[in-house]
């Protein structure tokens, strides 16, 4: 989808990056070459772009103009599938696991408003800073919210927790992780990350106290992402 509306608003003069939140390279190479993207297509494992923007959840983005000044900070997005693209079928194989049957009928509860993204992205590349979609930096500074004690420490445990998954020392990343966990709940890339490692599912697991789908039915699917803010 990312691709398509590359190739639209390319000659526009708008260019995309998409960025991977992946602890393990290797996790994200299929997506990306199934998708044979004609953009920057990077692999963040540190998570750094969570720490520098702010995104706590995928799939977020934030726009910055040519001045390379944002102008929407991380907020939720994803584009309109285009037209001619096939719909997949929503039947799950007969030996699908339970716990994954619910995982995704949970997941079909969240929505995300793509159409009125893909809009008023369009409208940003016609008209520039004259587009209503595009904040004043008071306003971006309100909705980039506040980054307090908790955040900053809540990313240097993950990066820590990091640091010690990529030089062996897996069994001792855990604790920072749930450290991280602890300090910033609302931080869905730090959670999905962990769990991804304990349980390929992100199911229940003994490295912590929590998974996807508990997690997710506690919030509500419905609150799963903020409304858009446009």
């Amino acid at each position: 989808m990312w691709q398509a509306l590359r190739s639209e608003l390319h000659p526009k003069g708008l260019e995309i990056v998409t960025v991977a939140l992946d602890v393990d390279p290797e996790a994200p190479r299929q997506w990306i070459e199934r998708a044979h993207p004609e953009h920057p297509s990077l692999l963040d494992s540190a998570h750094l772009v969570d720490e520098l923007f702010g995104m706590v959840n995928v799939p977020n983005a934030v726009w910055i103009d040519e001045e390379g000044i944002i102008v929407r900070p991380a907020e939720p997005a994803a584009p309109s599938r285009p037209a001619d693209e096939p719909r997949r079928s929503r039947e799950l194989p007969p030996d699908t696991p339970e716990y994954l049957r619910e995982v995704m009928a949970e997941a079909r509860k969240i929505r995300l408003d793509s159409g009125a993204y893909t809009a008023a992205l369009r409208d940003w590349v016609d008209n520039g800073a004259e587009s209503r979609f595009a904040l004043s930096p008071d306003e971006v500074i309100r909705r980039s919210g506040v980054r307090g004690s908790a955040e900053a420490t809540a990313a240097a445990e993950f990066e820590l927790g990091h640091y010690l998954w990529q030089h062996g020392r897996q069994e001792l990343a855990p604790p920072h992780w749930r450290e991280a966990h602890r300090l910033q709940p609302q931080n869905w890339t730090y959670k999905r990350q962990a769990w991804v490692l304990a349980n390929p599912l992100q199911g229940p697991t003994d490295l912590y106290d929590s998974d996807w789908l508990t997690d997710t039915r506690k919030v509500g699917a419905e609150n799963y992402y903020p409304p858009l803010e446009l």
